[in-house]
């Protein structure tokens, strides 16, 4: 009823609309106002004219404004704390673009927050922003990497360097064993699911492949604004979904004389490094020196199998804006197209979207109509490879594992294949795998400007997904010989007969909003800001799949599913969850001195046990601006302000329908049960609290903050797997016991150089983190599952008391003894803990040069204090391979290692991960257009992604995630055959018209 309601106030608003009459009373001026440095919008600059302007103006997220004024205005001023005032006259005009100088810059910036937008000099909590200059550039096709290493308590670790990968993306570290670590998303204003919109290939007959990146359906050119919500007084407005932080993303709007923006990249990319695997020649040679036989493996060749996967590739990027405005109406429609290439033959992702944002004002700014609605289309195509493959590996375990005197083929013609090993080249030109995802995110909002104080505003949104996942697998592919089981029923091989697969998976999202906010604003600097909401959101998640074996045609790679003559029984799962808030929070300042801003918000689920389904979530915080006070050490700070915060937050990310007694019918006509009922099951709730120091210095030329945080979560969910036999195999249960994170950000801002023609800014932040596991009794949860010959059943992480998450538990090893035999000091089947996979500390340092018309930024990121273990060495980068046969890494062939020697999960794989990455480099140039009727500006840019790292690991990549979970309990820091990162030049283009 809530959205039905909202709908027809919202269509009678279109109809206002459409039939608005013509006011003349008034002059309607708009315009965009400027950073006069580098030319950025400033949000939140208050426009007035002196003989008044109905309250005036407040600029918006692009930094443009429409304000009405009297027919007898002669000027408008614009005010912004930090910058100089400016009064420019009328004239006439109705456009005034105006650039402002500022004095300050960090402090002075506008953030968006929860429902409405603040300054950061006002925020009481901890919030961060990043503008489209501060964005990492380049190839991005994820809008998360538009922020990777950037904010300050924010960790970003990509699964792999697989275009559109998942990502794992922890604010003020990771706080739930089971119920998900990422933030919360909203996109214009609708938080959106981060649940995988893509199949994992569940017919696949090596593994399951990595979720993909739930945002990858975004076009990151059109993203203008990120703010991150980091503490619980600044997030807890968004209640049960904010215990992880929110992530808000605000994309470009239109505003007038706006015009046409296009622009195209076109980037290069090869792998960032790669296996140091044996040639032939050295094969042979190792194999000899272990005491086997090398001439009997000797098949005359010399093939680098990473040849034959690899690839040097160009990917394109096209963007075409257009946006402008017209009395009251506001709009901006764009599109784009990207055709990322990945660096392993036949992976990539191709990219369609068109998005339009409108705003309507109607009856002298009284009545706001707006739209955000955005179209996606994503393929993603699929190389075979897979993060829990067997030990004959998927793609890159085949590749680095094969013996290098095979030849590709065969005298016949056919692909080479020694009755074991699966031949790469095979697996990549016999499969075929794509999916074909499409997204519509929409976002109707109606505000009503009841008084001057008050303002209704409703909003109805809706994304909805629809992904096919398409895989094929041709006859002649060999090695496929193993039978397979879904759901009790047991599946063919797929060598000789062939297999075809349709996945599809809708997920739908609805949600309506709808709040009051009183304003009122004060004469001698003081501010009452009260917003209260409502909120109700449904959630929809349908798969099913289609699985049929055996082709009519022996010879062919079919793509088509109807061709296949024995069809599986079709399978899925339905789910449907909602989620019901009320909410409220007051910001009040008095005389500028002392801030307050105090939430509450309560949040009922239908996921949780009917003793438990709502909770109530309150956050306080408080800010001093010492500044404004008269004994204020002015001859020291240009600014100084202390902020408290405390707050509680809810998480209930875990699937629906676990507090109940949950059946699931198998594919042979039985039913079992899977979840026992638990109806005391409650929320996962998070406390924060911490303080912060807001600073400026030097003139304002170094600005900066300090934060320390503090984060509990208690009442952790949690899937418990029960000793068999029982009715069920598992309950889900709320488990005792604290997960603790705690620690301090630094960020600091330097006006280094100010000159006319030269300038240099300095940007460093860094986060000091610790993490640890309290009052978990005895507990011990496994997970970090180990692949390879012989590993069945081995894990490497454990969860436990008085330890941080994702710790290591392995058997010491102390090197090799005179015979080549592994030394285990505690015994070889001890394990013992070490370091987690959690980093302690990360850094970034932004260098920006500007000279003339030319411009240079420099960005380096550190990761320090973590752990990885190398799963891919552990299965494969051992001398004993060399007996069976298969390659392995340079650094272990001609060691004094006892070929019988096992390939124990021990510290030998375990490696620190510490690093410094160059990550990206920027130059550009702005071309100076005099008198440009056609061409209104130029700009080139040249930028180099992952140029260069510095680390101790000897794998590819110490910047590695791949999903090695066991019984849905996640994993942290293990490598094991990841699609490898990409090294990646672009050179880029921007034009307005």
């Amino acid at each position: 009823m809530q959205i039905k309601h909202l709908l027809n106030v919202c269509f009678f608003a279109v109809f206002l609309f459409l039939m608005e009459p013509a006011m003349a009373q008034n002059k309607v001026i708009t315009g965009k106002v400027t950073d006069k440095k580098d030319g950025s919008p400033l949000i939140g600059v208050s426009v007035v004219t002196a003989v008044g302007a109905s309250g005036g103006a407040i600029t918006t997220a692009d930094g443009s404004y429409r304000i009405s004024v009297p027919a007898n205005a002669a000027s408008l001023t614009f005010t912004y704390v930090g910058y100089s005032n400016l009064t420019v006259p009328i004239n006439g005009k109705t456009q005034i673009d105006v650039s402002m100088e500022s004095a300050s810059k960090a402090l002075n910036e506008v953030v968006v927050v929860g429902y409405g937008t603040q300054r950061v000099k006002d925020a009481t909590g901890s919030v961060a922003s990043l503008s489209t200059k501060d964005f990492n550039k380049g190839q991005i096709a994820t809008p998360d990497q538009l922020l990777q290493g950037r904010i300050a308590g924010v960790i970003v670790t990509p699964g792999s360097g697989e275009p559109g990968s998942g990502a794992s993306i922890n604010i003020r570290g990771a706080a739930s064993i089971r119920a998900g670590n990422d933030p919360l998303y909203v996109i214009d204003g609708v938080p959106v699911s981060n649940d995988s919109y893509a199949a994992s290939n569940a017919a696949s007959p090596i593994g399951m492949s990595s979720a993909r990146n739930p945002l990858s359906f975004l076009n990151p050119a059109d993203i203008e604004n990120i703010s991150v919500l980091k503490d619980a007084s600044a997030s807890a407005i968004y209640g049960s979904r904010g215990a992880n932080g929110v992530v808000l993303i605000t994309t470009r709007k239109g505003r007038k004389g706006q015009g046409i923006q296009f622009s195209e990249n076109t980037s290069y990319s090869t792998a960032a490094s790669r296996y140091k695997l044996l040639d032939a020649s050295q094969f042979l040679k190792a194999v000899a020196a272990t005491g086997a036989d090398a001439d009997a493996i000797n098949k005359g060749a010399n093939t680098d199998w990473q040849d034959q996967i690899l690839r040097k590739v160009f990917s394109q990027n096209f963007n075409l804006g257009f946006g402008g405005a017209t009395g009251g109406f506001v709009y901006r429609v764009s599109g784009s197209y990207d055709d990322q290439n990945g660096i392993i033959k036949k992976s990539g992702l191709k990219r369609g979207t068109v998005r339009i944002n409108a705003t309507q004002s109607l009856y002298k700014d009284v009545v706001k109509l707006d739209l955000n609605l955005l179209g996606s289309n994503v393929k993603n195509v699929y190389a075979p490879i897979t993060n829990n493959a067997g030990f004959q590996g998927s793609l890159i375990g085949a590749t680095i594992g094969l013996n290098p005197t095979y030849p590709v083929k065969k005298p016949d013609g056919t692909y080479y294949y020694d009755g074991s090993s699966l031949n790469p080249v095979d697996m990549l030109n016999n499969t075929w795998d794509r999916d074909n995802v499409n997204r519509i995110l929409a976002n109707l909002g109606l505000s009503v400007k009841i008084t001057r104080n008050l303002t209704y505003r409703g909003t109805y949104g809706n994304d909805y997904s629809l992904a096919k996942r398409y895989t094929f697998y041709d006859p002649r592919i060999q090695g496929y010989t193993s039978s397979g089981n879904i759901r009790s029923k047991t599946t063919p091989a797929i060598s000789g007969t062939g297999m075809g697969a349709v996945q599809t998976v809708k997920l739908g999202n609805e949600i309506t909003e709808q709040t009051l906010t009183y304003d009122k604003k004060w004469t001698d600097n003081s501010s009452l800001t009260i917003l209260g909401g409502y909120s109700y959101q449904v959630f929809n998640n349908k798969n099913f799949n289609d699985i049929r074996f055996k082709t009519s045609q022996a010879n062919v790679l079919v793509k088509n599913i109807n061709d296949f003559q024995n069809p599986f029984p079709i399978f899925g799962d339905t789910t449907r969850s909602k989620l019901q808030s009320y909410y409220a929070r007051v910001n009040y300042s008095y005389k500028d001195k002392y801030l307050l801003t105090a939430t509450v918000r309560t949040d009922g689920s239908s996921k949780f046990g009917k003793n438990n389904k709502y909770a109530t979530f309150p956050a306080l915080a408080i800010k001093w601006k010492v500044m404004n006070e008269s004994f204020a050490p002015k001859g020291i700070f240009d600014d100084l302000s202390l902020r408290l915060n405390y707050g509680k937050t809810g998480n209930q990310e875990f699937p629906p329908y676990q507090s109940l007694s949950l059946y699931q019918s198998d594919l042979n006509g039985g039913t079992t049960q899977l979840y026992a009922p638990n109806p005391d099951l409650k929320w996962e709730t998070t406390t924060n609290y911490g303080a912060g120091i807001d600073f400026a210095i030097f003139n304002n030329r170094v600005t900066g903050t300090v934060d320390y945080f503090h984060k509990s979560t208690k009442d952790l969910l949690f899937l418990n797997y029960k000793a068999q036999p029982s009715a069920s195999t598992a309950q889900w249960i709320n488990l005792p016991g604290d997960v603790l994170n705690k620690g301090w950000e630094f960020g600091v801002n330097i006006a280094a150089v100010q000159g006319s023609k030269f300038t240099w800014d300095i940007n460093y932040n860094m986060t000091l983190l610790k993490n640890k596991v309290k009052g978990f009794e005895n507990k011990v949860v496994q997970t970090g599952a180990i692949s390879g010959q012989g590993l069945s059943g081995a894990f490497s992480q454990v969860i436990q008391d008085n330890y941080p998450l994702f710790t290591f538990k392995v058997t010491q090893y102390a090197g090799l003894d005179k015979d080549g035999f592994g030394i285990y000091p505690n015994g070889i089947d001890v394990q013992t803990l070490q370091g987690s996979a959690l980093p302690k500390f990360t850094a970034s340092l932004t260098n920006n040069f500007t000279y003339g018309n030319w411009n240079l930024s420099v960005f380096l990121n550190a990761v320090t204090g973590f752990y990885i273990y190398d799963n891919t060495a552990n299965a494969y980068f051992y001398r004993g391979s060399l007996l069976t046969g298969h390659n392995v890494s340079t650094d272990v062939a001609f060691t004094n290692e006892n070929p019988l020697n096992s390939g124990q999960v021990s510290t030998r794989w375990l490696e620190k991960g510490d690093f410094v990455r160059l990550s990206n480099v920027t130059l550009g140039y702005t071309f100076q257009l005099k008198n440009g009727k056609f061409i209104k500006s130029l700009r080139a840019a040249l930028t180099g992604q992952n140029l260069a790292i510095i680390t101790g690991y000897k794998g590819l990549d110490p910047e590695i995630n791949v999903n090695k979970d066991i019984n849905s309990v996640p994993s942290r820091g293990i490598d094991y055959t990841a699609y490898p990162k990409a090294r990646t030049y672009t050179f880029g283009l921007t034009a307005g018209f």
